[in-house]
């Protein structure tokens, strides 16, 4: 295994060199089991747990390993690794976690493509697929739609025309990976040192996608329930995986619930279609809602914007402005109590000329 090996570039030697300290060595993070990671280093792999110092010093989970994290390690065979820095990422992928609570959760990071994997059956959803495109572009990584199940298709040439107008230009594959049909098409994407990731809800056949780029059956699979066409978790972590070609891998497990999370920009590039129009809109700051003149709304009138398109937009745009609404509660409060604790200190403090 050599760093190349497991998408070192240049561009990872010059932020590592920039740590100026002989004793490290760089890793990349394969799993994170909790509080402990699984790293590949040069000599093969290893145990890691993040140092005290980089634990205090994070102001949050992003500041944190994560999977496809490069970091700097110092380790003495056959102790565990300690992680000592992690360095910039060029691309991360987050979501709201799943609840009623205001907490990002990183799903990986330095993706180069992820296949945003749908399946063609009676959970083919659209609106989802505009949020894994919106997800995609916030992050970094360039988006590639896996329609899987294609031989379960109701209506194949239909389903792949309405992904098609929803893509904006990213690129969308049809395949089977039970029947083993059609993955050639995922092999320009799959280049030695690239990393991939594979995103999508449960049931869509993640899992055997894996066994089949990989050329044996090493992650478990389950069927979707016939009841609701819903699908089991069968990955239960993130997980950095080799391939035979040279690619890298990130398997996820399936995500029931998406969030976004800072993802205004993703928004906007995944619903070009709609800011495009609305440069004729006679409002700049119009919300294509009841403003007069809007050009967005009279493309729905026209037929020319499917008008379930413009409802999945504002819904998208409702749901960030809910969610910068609550973070910005949430630092409020933390101004505040931070201010609580400074005059507490304060008002501890001997009065000057007083004895000690």
């Amino acid at each position: 295994m050599t760093l190349q090996s497991l998408g070192w570039s240049s561009r990872e030697a010059d932020l590592f060199r920039a740590l100026n300290d002989p004793d490290l060595q760089p890793a990349r993070v394969a799993v994170a089991y909790g509080a402990t990671f699984r790293v590949y280093v040069e000599e093969g792999e290893t145990l890691a747990d993040v140092t005290g110092r980089l634990r205090h010093a994070a102001q949050g989970r992003r500041d944190l390993p994560a999977v496809g994290d490069w970091v700097a390690v110092r380790w003495t065979p056959p102790a565990r690794a300690t992680i000592q820095a992690v360095l910039p990422r060029k691309s991360l992928f987050s979501r709201k976690a799943a609840g009623e609570g205001t907490t990002e959760q990183i799903l990986a990071a330095n993706v180069d493509v992820a296949f945003l994997v749908s399946g063609l059956d009676h959970d083919f959803n659209p609106r989802r697929i505009e949020r894994y495109l919106a997800m995609t572009r916030a992050s970094g990584a360039a988006p590639v739609v896996v329609l899987n199940k294609m031989d379960v298709a109701p209506d194949l040439e239909s389903q792949c025309r309405d992904v098609q107008a929803i893509a904006g230009g990213a690129p969308v594959c049809a395949i089977s990976s039970k029947l083993d049909r059609g993955l050639e098409a995922l092999e320009p994407y799959l280049q030695p040192g690239r990393t991939v990731a594979l995103l999508g809800s449960s049931g869509v056949g993640k899992s055997t996608i894996i066994n089949r780029l990989l050329g044996e059956e090493r992650q478990r699979t389950a069927e979707v329930r016939a009841s609701d066409q819903r699908g089991r978790h069968t990955t239960t972590y993130r997980e950095l995986v080799p391939l035979p070609g040279g690619a890298l891998l990130i398997d996820t497990p399936g995500i029931r619930e998406l969030q976004l999370w800072d993802t205004s920009e993703g928004v906007e590039e995944t619903f070009d279609d709609i800011s495009v129009l609305a440069a004729g809109c006679r409002f700049t700051d119009c919300r294509h809602d009841a403003e007069p003149r809007c050009a967005v709304k009279a493309a729905v009138a026209e037929g020319r914007l499917p008008p379930d398109r413009l409802a999945a937009y504002h819904k998208l745009q409702a749901e960030l402005a809910a969610l910068a609404s609550r973070k910005d509660a949430l630092a409020q409060q933390a101004t505040k109590k931070k201010w609580r604790a400074i005059h507490r200190a304060v008002r501890r403090m001997p009065p000057k000329g007083g004895s000690e």
